[in-house]
């Protein structure tokens, strides 16, 4: 697979276990990257309401809950699951051999 080069590398795929989450420092921004049933996706680490890390919030199937207070979101759409209009920025994800690439916009 050809890497844009307009994408970084996050992560080795190990690094992120099945049903969790990490974080990872791009371009001054702060991603959190989630493995979900063997598929990675990628948002803004930085819960809406008050900022708190959803890439340490708990993960249950494709919606992380935020540790500080509780706000939850689709890891997929970035969307708040009560409210379509509260999201984070999502960012695409591509794989090369054991590494996880994401794409800033």
């Amino acid at each position: 697979m050809m890497i844009m080069s307009d994408s970084f590398r996050v992560a080795k795929q190990q690094d992120i276990p099945l049903g969790s989450g990490v974080i990872s420092e791009v371009q001054g921004r702060s991603i959190a990257i989630f493995n979900v049933a063997g598929k990675f996706y990628a948002i803004g680490n930085h819960c809406p309401h008050r900022g708190g890390p959803l890439g340490e919030g708990e993960l249950k199937g494709p919606v992380v809950t935020c540790p500080w207070h509780g706000w939850t979101f689709n890891v997929v759409t970035g969307m708040h699951p009560e409210n379509q209009r509260i999201k984070v920025p999502v960012y695409p994800v591509q794989l090369s051999g054991d590494e996880v690439w994401i794409q800033l916009d």
